[in-house]
């Protein structure tokens, strides 16, 4: 009973490997296996929207403090201020989300492509790449 167990064991095990084996055989040179697909969000681009719409509202709010020398570095350091936020903001309002493919090429090497809209294949299809594009296959 115990040899059989065994024997089932490694016939299960081999089967395994030979589908791998057989997997590598079909992919062409170009093609890969999905090893997975997944959402992800990316922080936007800052520019100088942002940069100078912070800058002009800090530098208000900055000249609304204090007199003399001291509105003067309060509007300053309010323009910096400002200017920094104002990038942050327009950032997060510009933040996308993107499908991130893992793959496995022939070689046994690993990849990651990025797209935005929703690809239409999952883990365990064959893709092929173009152009670092990625298309069913």
């Amino acid at each position: 009973m115990k040899k059989l167990i065994a024997t089932l064991l490694a016939c299960v095990a081999m089967s395994g490997a030979f589908a791998q084996s057989k997997a590598k055989q079909l992919l062409c040179d170009n093609c890969a296996m999905v090893q997975s697909v997944k959402e992800e969000e990316r922080k936007g681009k800052g520019g100088a929207v942002g940069v100078i719409g912070g800058a002009v509202i800090g530098g208000l709010l900055g000249n609304q403090v204090g007199g003399g020398t001291g509105k003067t570095v309060a509007t300053v350091g309010g323009a910096a201020a400002g200017g920094l936020v104002g990038n942050e903001v327009q950032k997060r309002v510009t933040k996308k989300k993107v499908w991130v493919t893992t793959v496995k090429m022939r070689d046994g090497s690993v990849r990651n492509f990025e797209q935005e809209p929703q690809p239409g294949w999952s883990a365990g299809n064959i893709v092929r790449i173009n152009n670092d594009q990625l298309s069913r296959y």
